[in-house]
């Protein structure tokens, strides 16, 4: 993959379940984290004393993170919506000239701060709330 350029990642919301995603915020930071969990079946015989680990056996989670300012109250609302609601709509993830990553996320942290002579700016964290496809553009 070529260098990209940050800003051009993207977080995109489908609030409603129509399958039109909207670009939530105004990103100046966006992480995006895969992992998945191991499970150890190493026994006494294993070759040299070397851990062995069940293939695909272990739980996968994806996590979203970002910071920046909202591009509008529109955008803020249904941020602040799907947290208070407890939902976990689909969330699509662009990474652009690579793919995109699109599941249910549910937003686990939503933060304010802003000082007096700048903007308000926010920071989100999302966690994977069921299975997370990545299609490759």
């Amino acid at each position: 993959m070529a260098a990209q350029k940050g800003r051009d990642l993207l977080i995109k919301l489908d609030e409603g379940g129509s399958g039109a995603f909207v670009t939530v915020a105004g990103l100046r930071a966006t992480r995006l984290s895969f992992n998945q969990d191991t499970v150890d079946v190493t026994t006494a015989e294993a070759p040299g004393q070397w851990r062995e680990l069940l293939a695909g056996a272990g739980l996968r989670t994806a996590a979203v993170s970002g910071s920046g300012i909202f591009r509008d109250e529109a955008s803020d609302a249904a941020l602040l919506r799907v947290f208070f609601e407890g939902r976990a709509p689909a969330f699509q993830l662009v990474i652009p000239d690579f793919g995109t990553v699109t599941g249910a996320f549910q937003v686990t942290s939503l933060e304010y701060s802003g000082s007096h002579d700048g903007e308000a700016a926010f920071e989100v964290s999302l966690a994977s709330a069921g299975q997370v496809v990545f299609a490759e553009l």
